[in-house]
């Protein structure tokens, strides 16, 4: 039995003496508190040094909170919007208008589906043309009106199928990364589970970004780099421990702007606690934000770009 199916067992069983500490005549509570104790230590001893494959799996556990999750604890008054204005709609995409604390923002997210039928709904978190369209038409709302961007990441990747490149998915995800740059609007990205390649990225051109501690953000997943380098598929340990992709390692190399904590086993452990940790963090972020000019906005973020990476000049001998 894995150390996952024991801390599962141990939580189930608390659940079933909590049912019965209800009824008349019945005290369990001391037994509670022993397997609540035993289950926090086995929890510590197995989350405290986790391994970046590890991270990986905790970023695509099914029961993470998902970007619409994360709206309906954060924000308030969530709008909808649909369409890109040009082909239709693409339901990978979330975008609206809503309220964080009392001021008006624009809410883009990356949507998995939890069952079968709303992962085909939502092409399993892999944004089309029209997604990124969608989003690029928020954003030039948003500076229309002056509200603040935020965005919360979660996409293996963008969607790679034939379809997609016929509407030229990667023109789609170039303009948005131009716009982005070049928006005079303060911009906030949290990468919330995946931050696959270019379909992360189009929506992740910021003024921050944050990850969530068990989150990954890299350039291409552990099985394809694996499959790439190696030509072997079963080599995706290496290939996470190469490709520097946790919020912790991401943070150390000045990609990341903060890592969000969660709780020991990762968000879906306690989705309200992370819910709330992610709220103070947009809040202390936009807040920073909201005090600079469009101008110095963009004078910010273009150093924040430059000052990413390290090179060196090589010369002849």
């Amino acid at each position: 039995m894995s150390d996952e199916q024991t801390l599962d067992l141990l939580e189930t069983k608390i659940k079933e003496l909590r049912e019965l500490n209800k009824m008349d005549g019945i005290d369990l509570s001391s037994e509670i508190a022993r397997l609540e104790a035993k289950l926090t230590a086995l929890r510590k001893e197995l989350y405290s040094n986790l391994s970046e494959w590890e991270r990986v799996k905790l970023a695509r556990h099914p029961a993470r909170p998902y970007a619409l999750d994360y709206i309906g604890m954060i924000f308030e008054d969530f709008y909808e919007l649909h369409g890109d204005r040009l082909s239709g709609d693409d339901q990978a995409v979330v975008t609206g208008l809503a309220r964080l604390d009392g001021t008006t923002v624009a809410v883009i997210g990356q949507q998995k589906g939890r069952s079968m039928e709303e992962n085909k709904l939502r092409n399993f978190g892999m944004p089309r043309p029209q997604g990124y369209r969608k989003a690029r038409r928020i954003m030039r709302l948003a500076e229309r009106f002056s509200f603040p961007v935020i965005t919360l990441i979660d996409t293996p990747g963008a969607y790679p199928g034939l379809a997609a490149e016929e509407n030229n998915v990667g023109e789609a995800i170039a303009v948005n990364l131009e716009t982005m740059a070049r928006l005079r609007t303060p911009i906030i990205s949290t990468v919330i589970g995946e931050g696959g390649s270019g379909g992360a990225i189009a929506i992740g051109l910021a003024d921050r970004i944050l990850m969530l501690e068990n989150a990954i953000y890299s350039v291409i997943s552990p099985e394809g780099a694996a499959a790439i380098l190696w030509k072997d598929k079963e080599r995706v340990r290496e290939a996470a421990a190469a490709l520097n992709l946790t919020a912790p390692r991401l943070y150390e190399l000045k990609v990341i702007d903060e890592v969000v904590p969660e709780p020991l086993g990762g968000a879906h452990k306690d989705p309200p606690k992370t819910a709330a940790a992610l709220k103070d963090a947009l809040l202390r972020h936009l807040s920073e934000l909201m005090e600079l000019s469009p101008d110095e906005l963009l004078k910010s973020r273009y150093d924040r770009y430059r000052g990413i990476g390290r090179y060196r000049t090589l010369t002849d001998k």
